[in-house]
């Protein structure tokens, strides 16, 4: 049997560039944009063939780990999951999943890839891995040069030289992000755009990198090797990768080393960076219009409308974003990607809560979202996951009342434990000691009623908690 391939999958992004479907805690590569999966998902699914990949490898931030691994889980893949401490950027993190990679395998070939990246055509990328395979295991450090579909100012271009081994040819040199002029001069001239995914063998690429910046290196393999487990994660240690500064691969190795080889691939590849990319990647009516939830349209050509549950109409409108969420609405020209960034910037000012949570916040239990607020009182929707429990806690400032509306609640407070049915309630007093859990088969679903002189989230004293939360 060939060598197989060990994916490394890099998903630990804040993906603003969506907004206000993307959010600091719950980036884009997490969410359903093209179907029922993430591009998470279908970039794990991509790469599952097991006669030529292994297992996966995972590295993310420490706040994403139970989406990672309940996304995992529905589409039944097992991955190391490593978690970085902070963020770094795409250097130490893929430093650091090589090391951990050759501690595998001393002989690993990696392939590193990012999470929010979508691929159209699986054949044509699984080509152009068993090319990159080809190339790696002669020493090189492969990228993946996309075949230009116009002259994108978004993406960074690779100007391709002559031949090493099959399609694979050597890279002459890395450039980037141009301006229009520029970008269809490099796309008449055959450059590529660079998709930013690399196969490497884990031995060179670190060899590589310790020419250029061996403190890195170090920093990312005294982390692994000093990691720790926390409910089957892998937590790199966080003194050692913090001495590792945050720096882009490219940056670091790619734009340096005299090893870089690009495969040439037509395989439908978006980097789903701006609501543009959503549209052209989207199914249109005969005007051009894409939409995601329920919209209506009239007298109205080339709009991308995403919604979660109002209807959007338009009339006697172009090229315009529309993305309506629970608690924000975006309204935009498709054309100026850039005037997103400049509005999320001051949004983060203005109003940071809309650029960093949803009103539908998960958990690794389940999820819960805010119905009604007041200077008293909040309302929130909860639902809990068959066998899932929320923490032992209590709270100083408010008392809650739930009631049940789906499913089956074991309810604790203080010294008693109850079992409160649908259309039932149950009163927690301010201060009680309580916990939450769904003993059933189904989701549970309550509404909880707030009310106290304080209802923010940190009124939360953690007595006892399954996720070793603080």
């Amino acid at each position: 049997m060939e060598k197989r391939i060990i994916p490394l999958i890099m998903c630990g992004g804040a993906g603003t560039r969506l907004w206000p479907a993307s959010r600091e805690v719950r980036p884009k590569q997490f969410l359903p944009l093209f179907g029922t999966h993430s591009t998470f998902q279908e970039t794990l699914l991509r790469v599952s063939d097991p006669m030529l990949f292994g297992r996966p490898v995972v590295i993310t931030n420490a706040a994403y780990r139970f989406m990672v691994l309940e996304q995992l889980t529905e589409i039944g893949i097992e991955a190391d999951v490593l978690l970085e401490p902070m963020r770094r950027d795409s250097g130490p993190a893929i430093a650091a999943g090589a090391v951990f990679a050759q501690a595998r395998d001393g002989e690993a070939i990696v392939l590193a890839l990012a999470a929010d990246h979508v691929v159209q055509n699986k054949d044509a990328f699984t080509a152009a891995c068993r090319e990159g395979l080809a190339a790696a295991e002669t020493g090189r450090i492969v990228t993946f040069g996309v075949k230009p579909e116009r002259p994108a100012t978004e993406y960074g271009y690779i100007d391709a030289g002559e031949p090493v081994l099959g399609d694979v040819r050597a890279v002459v040199k890395f450039v980037e992000k141009p301006n229009a002029v520029t970008a269809a001069d490099y796309v008449n001239s055959g450059y590529l755009w660079n998709s930013g995914n690399f196969m490497f063998p884990a031995s060179v690429l670190l060899d590589e990198y310790q020419k250029f910046d061996g403190e890195i290196v170090r920093a990312a393999a005294d982390a692994v090797s000093k990691a720790g487990r926390d409910l089957g994660f892998i937590t790199l240690e966080p003194q050692a990768f913090s001495a590792a500064k945050a720096i882009s691969i490219d940056y670091a190795v790619m734009e340096k080393t005299s090893r870089a080889a690009v495969v040439p691939v037509d395989c439908g590849w978006s980097d789903v960076g701006s609501w543009r990319a959503v549209w052209e990647l989207s199914e249109k009516d005969m005007q051009g219009n894409a939409a995601r939830g329920i919209a209506v349209f009239e007298d109205s050509r080339n709009c991308n409308v995403s919604t979660d549950h109002a209807l959007v109409a338009l009339e006697g409108v172009d090229d315009l974003v529309v993305v309506a969420t629970a608690d924000a609405v975006l309204v935009s020209r498709q054309k100026d990607a850039n005037g997103l960034k400049r509005l999320v910037a001051k949004l983060k000012t203005v109003a940071p809560q809309v650029t960093e949570e949803h009103l539908k916040v998960h958990r690794p239990w389940g999820s819960y979202q805010s119905v009604d607020n007041g200077d008293r009182h909040q309302v929130k929707r909860i639902v809990v996951k068959p066998g899932g429990r929320l923490s032992l806690q209590k709270h100083h400032h408010r008392a809650e009342h739930w009631i049940v509306v789906r499913g089956t609640a074991q309810v604790t407070v203080n010294d008693t434990v109850a079992t409160v049915h649908e259309n039932e309630s149950i009163y927690i007093p301010m201060g009680a000691v309580h916990r939450l859990e769904n003993p059933g088969k189904i989701m549970l679903e309550l509404i909880e009623v707030q009310t106290g002189s304080y209802l923010g989230e940190d009124d939360i004293i953690r007595i006892e908690d399954d996720y070793q939360r603080s």
